[in-house]
This record gives structure tokens, C-alpha cells and sequence, in this order.
């Protein structure tokens, strides 16, 4: 099993997470972060830095949100390990609290 980063990421990339992982299995793009399923150990010490609650165990993954389990899959083969935290991005507070943000982005 996984976590996965999920919608609410977009466009925000908050990295409180990438601070704690144990592993590296965190990946930044442009716009978000991925986590590789083959690298996450399923520790989910991740899911509580989230500012934006946008990680979630595989199991328990919203039914809406379940195309993230390829996208992450798919992107960490694409994008850098990120190992290190840094601000989000600058507009981040007007995205935090939109939804259904994947439409239109090409990930």
C-alpha cells in the first residue's frame, strides 16, 4: 500500500510533508507533489503536515480522488525527488480551499 497526494496540492505545494519522510518518496513537478508508491513505506507520517489534507492512504482515498493513484505512480518516474522543503507556491492561499483543481492541468 501508499499514500498518495491527492487534488487539494495543486497549485499550492505546501512541503511539510517532504520535512518528516523517511524515505524521499516525495517528487515536485510544476504545480504539485507525487509520492512514489515503489519508495513510500506507508509510515503516513506525512498525512498530518499536510496544511491542505491532501494525502491519503490508498485505502482510504476518496472515490473522486482515486485517479491520483496513477498520476503519483506515473509522475514520480517523471519528476525529481524533492528532499527538501521549501515555500509553497506564491499564490498557494488562493488555491488551498478550491476544489476539483486536475481539470485543465496536464499532469
Amino acid at each position: 500500500m501508499t499514500h498518495v497526494v491527492t487534488d487539494a496540492c495543486i497549485r499550492c505545494k505546501y512541503t511539510d510533508c517532504v520535512e518528516v519522510c523517511p524515505v524521499d518518496c516525495f517528487h515536485e513537478g510544476p504545480l504539485f507533489l507525487v509520492i512514489d508508491p515503489d519508495e513510500c513505506i506507508d509510515c503516513a507520517v506525512c498525512v498530518p503536515e499536510c496544511p491542505v489534507n491532501a494525502i491519503y492512504a490508498e485505502a482510504d482515498m476518496p472515490a473522486e480522488e482515486a485517479a491520483f493513484l496513477e498520476i503519483n505512480a506515473r509522475l514520480a518516474r517523471e519528476w525529481p525527488v524533492l528532499i527538501k522543503a521549501h515555500e509553497p507556491l506564491p499564490d498557494a492561499e488562493q488555491w488551498k480551499d478550491v476544489k476539483n483543481k486536475l481539470p485543465g492541468l496536464d499532469p
